[in-house]
Formats: C-alpha cells, structure tokens, sequence
C-alpha cells in the first residue's frame, strides 16, 4: 500500500529559533532552519477514503495541522509523555468533532505512563467525571506491541531516552524513532528491511538523553535502510552545512517535508 510521511515538526523540545538565542541557525533566513516541536504525519487511502494518523501531538500542533490542511485524524500514537509531544492534544478537539458525527471517537495509543501523564494534564478531558462540553472526543487506548488502523498495523520498537524507555514505530517499511539516547538490542531485531529510517540526532555534542549526529549515523548504517532522515534538531546544526557533510542517503528533515512510503 502506498502512503505519505509529513514531518510535521523536526526541532527539539524548544523549537527553533531558541528563545533569546542569536546564533547562527536561530538568525538564518534557511526557512529549513525554522523547526517545531517534533511530529509526524501518516496518510493513505483505505476503502476509497483518506485515513490520517499523527505521532506525537506537540505545543506547535495547531500550527502544523493548518499548515498540513488536516480536516480529520483517524488515530495518534505517543512516544512519550514529554511536554514537547503531548501538549497540543487539545487541539483536536475540532478534528475529534467530525468523528463524533460519525458516532465515534479519536483514539490515542499511549503507554500506561504516558497514559498517565496524558490523564492528569487533561482532566477535564479524560477523566471519567469530565462534563467540559466542548471537550476532545478522544479515547485514550493501551499501546501494545502491534496495533492496526484502517488495514495499516504499527509496531512498537521500544528505544531508550536516557533512563526512560519510550516507543518508537514502524509501518510499512518506515520507522519513526525520536528522543532516542539508546536502541536496545531485541529492537534492531523490528528494523529490518526498511526502505526509510527516521532517527533523532540532537546536535553534535553528548547528551544524557539524546543521540548525536554521530551516533544517528552508525544506527543508520547499522540498520540499512535505503535512505535515512534525522529529526529532533537542536539549533547547533544548520540544514545546509549539516547536509553537505553527510553520506548522500542520509539528510537532515525539515518542517513540511512529505515523503512517499511504502505501508
């Protein structure tokens, strides 16, 4: 089955331009330096109609579902419970509408700890007393080891993000990878034969819970896919330069890029 992979934020946790910085990447006029908090975008048809998935719904939600002309979302998947993935669930709401019309709800696949977090900054939400009228008509669903949408299955590759262990996803022969520090062994294992990886490669320097370029690098080769992208930048990598020093299968993505995939 053919589908499309939007990017619909590849920055980090507080976007770039940084607030208050003036380096170089945050003064660019590169539109490929301007980055929202990190997202996808999954689309394919299924019995003659459009089926929308998103990963990770961040602050910037709003924003990149406009840009993106989204009119509905059959499901989201969560990586984690991070502010920078979480905190632009509300605005579903008005996407969530039309699926109420139709007598049902969005789901939202998320670990029990996510799930957790998930409960607790939108109460008013999802929790069982909720009478908020204009509330999301979202289902918080358990994230288990394979999930299928409309003809579509996801699986869940679990990825370290320092000390916490969080969900990365492959569909198809696509897998989408973020705020990952580790790739434990027995998930090298769901890798296998993809034609597109996506991984996080924060900046160059180390981090306790992010993978530098160079460690996205040999994950990428080690995991062979024809061709790899990088998301979850810091405004220590410039678009262009970082993209002239890299092998010719593997870019940096940017905000709105769309890919064709194979699902």
């Amino acid at each position: 089955m053919d589908g499309l992979l939007t990017f619909l934020g590849t920055g980090t946790s507080m976007g770039v331009p940084t607030l208050g910085c003036d380096c170089p990447v945050c003064t660019s006029d590169d539109p490929h330096d301007r980055r929202m908090r990190p997202s996808i975008l999954v689309r394919w048809h299924e019995s003659g109609r459009e089926r929308v998935v998103v990963i990770d719904t961040g602050p910037d939600f709003r924003e990149q579902a406009l840009r993106a002309g989204l009119h509905r979302v059959d499901a989201v998947f969560y990586t984690h419970g991070h502010a920078d993935h979480i905190l632009g669930m509300d605005d579903l709401r008005p996407l969530s509408f039309a699926v109420a019309r139709e007598g049902g709800q969005i789901p939202l696949y998320a670990a029990e700890e996510t799930a957790q977090t998930l409960r607790r900054v939108y109460d008013y939400t999802l929790a069982p007393q909720a009478t908020y009228i204009n509330r999301a008509r979202v289902q918080l669903q358990p994230l288990t080891d394979r999930m299928t949408v409309h003809g579509v299955e996801f699986l869940r590759v679990p990825v370290e993000h320092g000390s916490m262990r969080i969900a990365g996803f492959r569909f198809g022969r696509t897998a989408y990878m973020t705020d990952v520090s580790a790739i434990p062994e027995s998930s090298f294992a769901l890798l296998q034969g993809l034609d597109c990886v996506i991984l996080s490669a924060l900046r160059h320097k180390p981090h306790p819970t992010h993978a530098t370029l160079d460690q996205a690098v040999a994950w990428a080769e080690r995991i062979g896919a024809r061709q790899a992208w990088f998301t979850h930048i810091a405004h220590d990598l410039g678009h262009a330069a970082t993209n002239r020093s890299l092998p010719q299968n593997m870019q940096l993505a940017f905000d709105g890029q769309t890919l064709a995939i194979t699902l």
